[in-house]
């Protein structure tokens, strides 16, 4: 049952408006460099000669070519164990922890944090260099794999395996965790672990800095990838044009999964929610998004806040009335699309009580014992796995990549680029999410958006790079900004965030979708930080002065291609760093993140059990 005041033009024009800023930084950092890496596909030549235009040259060359096969070939195979992990390994721990209560499934999702907060691809590579040296043993010695074209791309996979199962765990558990506190955990739980699916498909085909640190895509370029193929042709041998060419098709296949993933979500109706806090009133019960329309009793907007409506699925200010106050929050309801629902039957005029969410369900000691000894397990697995990282890391000795120089370098500008990325991302979830100015359609205005979900700076690299050179900014502070002006994951993840919090909130916008959603803000702008500062192949691209290196890109300078120099390891990510992320991923996880919940339209959510 919805209300029957419609929004007006005036929220739904500020819905629009808080979007334009992510409009505009898609249209400056995505739409232009992709028009701009296609054109360069049809041309010929690059710094070295002067370009001329070359028709589809390029791709007859690539096409025709064994090589960018063998690189297509080798890179898809890499994400093989990192989808199984992902798809398996993930959910099923997560299944365990859910059903395990609170306090295993937060001291799991401490343990877990720790993969997330330490990993650097650049380290690990350069630690698993160290099974090169004669007087190494264990795991590590795997490496020696590395010098055979024959055993080279088997053992670059499994040291690729290695090094991300502890992230792609932690990860996976945080991605299916709140789809399984829904009362309908199936539908949720299948959405989620397609776009999982989707997203390590995706960050596979990126992949650059394992594979540059530990081979270069040697010996014989037996472990060449699509990322590292893009780099040789562009800024190694100097043709743009195949270059552009390798990236146009690499952003292709992204474009057409981040597509996918979009239409996914918005078709299936999901959506992100809290549960309440411990000691707080249960929230409204979320009503089917295709629950019909019915009359209902009149506003009381002119007490409160202003209303939003049926179609603008906006938090509300109406009370409920006074002779059912008792019923406390769970006595009015906003359904999926955004409209309020009474607590009156249609027609006849008698109350009925809101429907309550069902109670999660309470641990038993099986679940307590399974969710522990799964927990373990997937534990000291990542801590083997990861070993030779952390033997590196106190085994090696404080270099350049350490130096506060370094650290600067690499820090300051990951923040930047974060704050700004998620920050305009954030705005336009409060426009698209919160305010829903289409409607029931406001999700679909995704789709303006989706061809990027899952692009990262790699198949931009190339007109990026010769937009900062014509800009004249090559070898300086500001190049080593990240340049994209929009995170285009968060701003799915907080729009999907903000529908869920509009959708059940009996309170104004601001104390119903902006504050409870301005912690997971804080939360994608540290993880994007992150991904920024262990970013490799953009500041390896920008900066050649010492000066400006960023710690990966010392680390990546230091260890060289099969140097047996020891690597700073723990450079990428220094003590204080690690405690400060650590500090705030926990306290996340355990206030925030442990509260969130998946579902899909027609489902409900299941109160927690304290």
């Amino acid at each position: 049952m919805t209300s029957p005041n419609p929004p007006g033009s005036g929220t739904r024009l500020v819905g629009l408006l808080l979007a334009v800023p992510a409009l505009v930084g898609t249209l400056i950092t995505l739409v232009l460099p992709t028009a701009q890496t296609i054109w360069l596909s049809f041309q010929s030549g690059g710094v070295l000669r002067k370009s001329t235009y070359a028709g589809t040259a390029n791709y007859a060359e690539l096409l025709g070519d064994d090589a960018s096969w063998r690189a297509l070939g080798f890179t898809v195979s890499l994400v093989g164990f990192p989808l199984l992990v992902a798809l398996v390994v993930g959910p099923l721990l997560a299944l365990a922890l859910d059903r395990a209560g609170p306090w295993p499934r937060r001291a799991g999702r401490v343990l877990l944090s720790l993969a997330v907060v330490t990993f650097s691809p650049v380290a690990v590579a350069a630690s698993w260099l160290r099974g090169l040296m004669p007087e190494e043993s264990g795991l590590v010695a795997l490496a020696e794999g590395l010098r055979d074209p024959a055993t080279a791309p088997g053992t670059l996979r499994l040291i690729v395996a290695a090094g991300t199962f502890g992230l792609v765990c932690a990860l996976a558990v945080v991605a299916f965790l709140p789809a399984l506190r829904g009362h309908t955990p199936g539908p949720a739980t299948v959405v989620v672990g397609v776009l999982v699916a989707f997203a390590v498909v995706a960050a596979g085909l990126q992949t650059f800095a394992l594979s540059q640190v530990l081979t270069g895509g040697g010996p014989q370029r037996a472990t060449q990838t699509l990322a590292g193929l893009q780099y040789d042709y562009a800024f190694r041998t100097a043709e743009f044009g195949l270059g552009a060419a390798v990236a146009t098709l690499t952003g292709a296949v992204l474009g057409v999964l981040g597509i996918a993933a979009t239409i996914i979500a918005a078709a299936s109706g999901l959506r992100i929610t809290l549960t309440p806090e411990a000691g707080l009133p249960d929230p409204p019960a979320f009503a089917p998004e295709n629950a019909p329309a019915q009359p209902g009793p009149p506003a009381f907007g002119s007490q409160g806040p202003m209303a939003f409506g049926p179609q603008g699925g906006g938090a509300h200010g109406s009370q409920p009335p006074s002779g059912h106050a008792q019923e406390g929050a769970a006595a009015v309801h906003v359904g999926g699309a955004g409209g309020v629902t009474s607590p009156y039957l249609p027609g006849s005029g008698q109350p009925e009580k809101a429907r309550q969410a069902p109670a999660r369900r309470a641990a038993t000691p099986a679940g307590v014992a399974i969710g522990i000894a799964a927990s373990a397990v997937v534990v000291v697995a990542a801590f083997m796995l990861a070993w030779p990282w952390m033997d590196g890391v106190l085994a090696s000795r404080a270099g350049a990549a350490s130096s506060l120089r370094a650290q600067v370098n690499t820090w300051i500008p990951a923040v930047i680029g974060a704050v700004v990325s998620v920050g305009v991302a954030y705005l336009a979830a409060l426009g698209i999410g919160g305010l829903r100015p289409l409607g029931r359609a406001s999700e679909w205005l995704l789709l303006i958006f989706a061809p990027w979900l899952f692009v990262g700076a790699g198949p931009f690299s190339v007109a990026n790079w010769q937009n900062v050179r014509n800009l004249g900014l090559i070898d300086t502070f500001p190049a080593l900004i990240p340049p994209l002006l929009v995170s285009v994951p968060a701003l799915l993840v907080l729009t999907l965030l903000c529908k869920g919090l509009a959708g059940r909130t009996d309170r104004d916008f601001f104390s119903g979708v902006f504050l409870p959603s301005l912690p997971m803000a804080g939360i994608l702008a540290g993880a994007v930080t992150l991904v920024n500062a262990h970013d490799v192949q953009w500041p390896l691209l920008v900066v050649q002065h010492t000066d400006l290196f960023t710690a990966p890109v010392a680390q990546m300078a230091q260890v060289g291609g099969f140097s047996r120099a020891a690597a700073d390891v723990g450079a990428a990510t220094p003590l204080v760093v690690v405690a400060v992320a650590l500090a705030v991923l926990v306290t996340a996880q355990l206030l925030y993140l442990d509260r969130l919940v998946i579902a899909t339209k027609d489902s409900r959510v299941r109160t927690p059990v304290s």
